[in-house]
């Protein structure tokens, strides 16, 4: 360096300039990781919330074929599990409708049946049920009239239920 070269007059290496950029994209990545982190648990939290709902479960598939054959009502057999996220999805948009619940107390016997449950084999088998979501629409002696594999939304259910209910001659 030269006497008349003073040190802001030297090349700079280019260092300098890229701290602020650096910070904007160190910024920019948190801000994405927490983003994604609080949208990933509303999704989580969203897929396993079920709410309640007043539909009068029948406790056991035995206990909804003796209310049927009392009663002379079709039976609604809902196969569901623990883990379905269907399952809890149909429970929340569908099984907790007010419509729903209107329509099913009035005209059915509804059930839910675990499909993890051992106590609920011989159901499973007789109505062919290997996973779940399965719902059934049975006569009074348990006779398949109607059904659906997988989720399935209100509209559709409630042509299910509409397809299902006896009509007077």
């Amino acid at each position: 360096m030269s006497m008349t070269e003073t040190p802001s007059q030297l090349p700079s290496s280019g260092n300098s300039g890229s701290l602020p950029v650096r910070r904007r994209t160190l910024h920019f990545w948190r801000c994405f990781w927490l983003t994604f982190l609080v949208v990933s648990l509303a999704y989580a939290w969203y897929s396993f919330y079920v709410p309640a709902n007043s539909i009068a479960w029948a406790d056991t598939y035995a206990s909804a074929q003796q209310q049927a054959a009392d009663s002379g009502k079709p039976m609604i057999l809902y196969f569901t599990g623990e883990w379905c996220v269907p399952c809890r999805v149909m429970k929340r948009q569908v099984w907790a409708d007010e419509e729903v619940k209107t329509a099913v107390n009035a005209q059915f016997i509804p059930v839910a049946l675990d499909v993890d449950n051992p106590d609920n084999a011989a159901v499973l088998g007789r109505y062919n049920v290997g996973g779940a979501p399965v719902t059934i629409i049975t006569d009074p002696e348990g006779n398949a009239l109607r059904w659906r594999v997988g989720g399935i939304g209100k509209s559709e259910f409630l042509e299910l239920l509409e397809d299902s209910t006896p009509t007077a001659d």
